[in-house]
């Protein structure tokens, strides 16, 4: 939460120039403060690990969050009991009528399968069409990330070889962005895709931009420049043990899998993994919902229609 200072304090230009959240007198006596209402639609088979691990991201905030999970109509997963899916999620026609603060769109296991022929890619993108007009800001995770970009920029995704599993190293490229306070220049995040993003194809979109970047796994984050879209390539909210079970079940399946890099130490999977990237996938998550959903989504959210003002990034 920011820290809140008198109007015109000398310390205010500091702080803000060092990244720091301030919150004038004046700005704080017109806030009103209400729940936010996020909506996360779960594409991954692994529903339950899936959920704990976005909810361990979204909770560890003092912001009150109203949580509901969403699923496909046109696709029923086969890895969870359908009384789980019955009791705790919905589908589209439930909330298409209804307006949410922010929308989380999981990755899914389809990284070799055209999104045409996706069984449930005609949904997937009237949820998208839908969510610029009823969500204040949308997030999309890997697979999520990959689609949006295609649906809304035509922006196609590059297989490659080898499919990047590890944790790498990120640069941060825009360092007074508020999506970044708290970051160091480097910060580290799991990838798990068999996929990668041309920059040009990105570049030539003049509303999109590259916030973090890998040497080695290439474009990691990008938003859109309005703060009310993000695209993340990887998996800032994945547990310890999410790329040793990936790797575990890949072999067992005789997929002859390379082993996670940078993640076992000495890469040898007979070891304990070392954790690298919680600090930064909890900054990550606890700043988008802080500075792009708290503090710009309309207090009546109802009164969310695709044209209210986000936060104004100054990027670098």
């Amino acid at each position: 939460m920011p820290i809140k200072i008198q109007e015109s304090l000398p310390a205010q230009r500091i702080l803000e120039d060092e990244n720091i959240f301030v919150m004038t007198e004046n700005r704080a006596m017109h806030q009103d403060i209400r729940p936010l209402k996020v909506l996360i639609l779960n594409l991954m088979p692994t529903k339950i690990e899936t959920e704990t691990q976005f909810l361990r991201k979204l909770s560890n905030s003092p912001l009150q969050v109203e949580v509901e999970f969403m699923q496909t109509e046109s696709y029923k997963p086969r890895h969870v009991e359908e009384n789980h899916l019955d009791t705790f999620y919905t589908v589209f026609d439930d909330v298409k009528d209804r307006k949410f603060d922010g929308l989380i769109i999981t990755g899914a296991p389809l990284e070799l399968t055209r999104f045409e022929d996706v069984v449930y890619w005609k949904e997937l993108c009237e949820i998208m069409e839908w969510s610029k007009t009823h969500v204040h800001c949308t997030l999309h995770s890997c697979w999520g990330a990959c689609a949006a970009l295609y649906y809304h920029y035509g922006i196609k995704r590059i297989v490659t070889e080898k499919k990047f599993s590890g944790v790498y190293e990120h640069r941060v490229l825009k360092k007074k962005s508020p999506l970044f306070r708290g970051f160091d220049d480097v910060f580290y995040m799991p990838q798990s895709r068999s996929f990668t993003l041309d920059r040009e194809d990105v570049e030539k979109h003049f509303d999109l931009e590259i916030m973090a970047e890998s040497d080695e796994s290439g474009i990691a984050i990008i938003k859109r420049r309005d703060s009310s879209q993000f695209f993340i390539t990887g998996h800032p909210e994945y547990d310890s043990k999410t790329l040793l079970r990936e790797y575990e079940r890949d072999t067992l399946k005789g997929l002859n899998p390379s082993i996670p890099k940078h993640y076992f130490p000495d890469d040898d999977p007979t070891k304990k993994p070392m954790v690298r990237w919680f600090s930064a996938g909890q900054l990550l998550y606890s700043n988008w919902l802080n500075y792009y959903v708290y503090q710009s989504t309309p207090y009546d959210v109802t009164s969310i229609d695709g044209n209210e003002e986000h936060v104004k990034d100054a990027g670098d």
